[in-house]
């Protein structure tokens, strides 16, 4: 990621920020549409769920220009989600879901150039979380 595709997300999720309730509601609609089995992994009520979703991206978001800052949290969490059923092939579906929502929620704000960076982010760290979680076989799921 450039420092030029990291501004763009910061100053993105800035917008996004501010409707946080109703973008993890997008979110876990959507993702429960296109990848219903996914839904079992998540508890009925999914208020705190949301919450934790939009202070994790939040965290990611603000950690961007400093990775090693965020590398030990992200560890962390992939193993958890292991433990909650999700397999390397959930990344993928996950992060289509996130770009989704993003542009939706940004509308005309949303670019080519939004988009590419976000991608690059998300490839970045699901990358380092597959490999934390699955080890040689995120390597091969790639």
């Amino acid at each position: 990621m450039t420092p030029e595709q990291i501004t763009l997300i910061q100053q993105s999720f800035a917008k996004v920020a501010p409707m946080s309730e109703a973008a993890s509601v997008l979110f876990y609609d959507r993702l429960f549409e296109v990848a219903p089995p996914v839904r079992a992994m998540f508890p009925e009520d999914m208020t705190e769920q949301r919450k934790k979703l939009m202070g994790m991206l939040a965290a990611v978001v603000g950690g961007l220009s400093n990775l090693e800052t965020i590398l030990p949290a992200a560890s962390a969490l992939a193993k958890r989600h292991v433990a909650y059923g999700a397999k390397a092939e959930h990344y993928p579906v996950v992060g289509a879901t996130l770009l989704w929502t993003l542009e939706k929620g940004l509308g005309e704000a949303w670019t080519p150039e939004l988009a590419t960076a976000w991608t690059d982010a998300y490839g970045v760290l699901s990358g380092y979380m597959m490999s934390e979680a699955y080890g040689a076989q995120a390597q091969a799921a790639e």
